[in-house]
């Protein structure tokens, strides 16, 4: 297992941010794998795929580079910059855009664990994946992207609350089931790979939380910043069609107890609507009910309200139905730069 380093105060100061050119890679990841893992995001590709396809099909070289960048075990490290808080997506772009030549094509060649192919034996490889990069955003996120932040924002939050609740032990361990953890020790499992340890006390560690549901990387800028990279809790469809235990819809009726199920992770009434396929309104009384009965509550994050279940209602929805039933409370549970060219790329590459 990957394991990094880390010292008291390292821990202390990490946080959790949103980064647009984070949730653009995992778009980009998923476009290039071309499978969805719920039906949101097979409705996703299915928007997106053909016009990706063609794209990449109308441009060899910038083909060959997504299959270099995006290697079997680690990505290229010039493709995913740690991300700086507060940066917007143009800022962050521009730091891949800005990647020297000789190091584009030296981290292509670890991504690949191989010599680089003629066709990407060149010095613009940084603007033609920065150009890439700037095409998913503006034609398959950008005209979702405030509906894809506030789920980002609504994960963080859930997040930040489990670390004051249970600890960072808690909250590291639910970030990507079976392949984060905390091992004691100052020790955090960052994935399964068999790659020597790494000293991270000092820098600035962040955690990236992601919409696409099967992806997840980790990444450096020097040894200034490091970066874990994850899918967020709260899908932005897709868990609208679980089954609802029938001993919880005999007791709140199937819609309502739908709605209980779905606040494992901090929802809001917009995006419990789009899950549902209810109505606005009804979505809101039953939120009411809900919240009368001490089963949910609500949270703000900027202008946003949120709503989550409580303890009470973590235990009914336990005590109703199959484990499945519980997935979003196993979740709650839970809440990339350049190196040079002798840094291990292995370190930034997928769980």
């Amino acid at each position: 297992m990957g394991w990094w380093q880390l010292d008291a105060d390292t821990l202390a100061g990490s946080r959790f941010v949103v980064s647009p050119l984070a949730e653009v890679f995992g778009c980009l990841k998923l476009l290039h794998a071309g499978q969805g893992a719920h039906p949101g995001e097979h409705a996703w590709l299915g928007a997106h795929l053909p016009a990706y396809r063609a794209r990449l099909a109308a441009d060899p070289v910038t083909a060959r580079l997504v299959r270099a960048g995006l290697g079997r075990e680690w990505n290229a490290d010039f493709l995913t910059p740690a991300p700086r808080p507060g940066e917007d997506f143009a800022a962050e772009v521009g730091r891949v855009r800005a990647v020297d030549p000789g190091a584009a094509r030296a981290h292509l060649r670890l991504s690949l664990a191989g010599p680089l192919p003629a066709v990407l034996d060149r010095d613009d490889l940084a603007e033609r994946a920065a150009t890439l990069l700037e095409w998913v955003w503006e034609e398959t996120v950008r005209p979702s992207w405030e509906r894809r932040r506030r789920v980002l924002e609504a994960d963080v939050l859930a997040r930040t609350a489990q670390v004051s609740r249970g600890g960072w032990a808690s909250a590291l361990g639910g970030l990507r089931p079976g392949g984060t953890r905390w091992l004691g020790d100052n020790r955090f499992q960052v994935n399964l790979h068999e790659y020597p340890p790494r000293d991270i006390s000092g820098a600035e560690l962040l955690f990236v939380p992601v919409t696409p549901q099967r992806q997840g990387w980790v990444s450096w800028t020097e040894r200034e910043r490091y970066a874990v990279v994850y899918p967020c809790a709260g899908v932005l469809a897709g868990d609208g069609g679980r089954t609802v235990p029938a001993g919880l819809g005999a007791l709140l009726g199937a819609a309502r107890a739908g709605v209980l199920l779905l606040l494992g992770s901090p929802m809001s009434t917009t995006q419990l609507t789009a899950v549902t396929g209810q109505g606005l309104g009804s979505v809101g009384r039953h939120l009411k009910v809900l919240r009368e009965a001490g089963l949910v509550e609500r949270r703000r994050a900027g202008r946003a309200v949120l709503y989550v279940r409580t303890s009470a209602g973590d235990v009914l929805v336990e005590a109703s139905g199959p484990p499945g039933a519980t997935r979003g409370r196993a979740h709650k549970a839970g809440s990339s730069g350049c190196g040079g060219p002798g840094a291990s790329i292995r370190w930034h590459d997928d769980y």
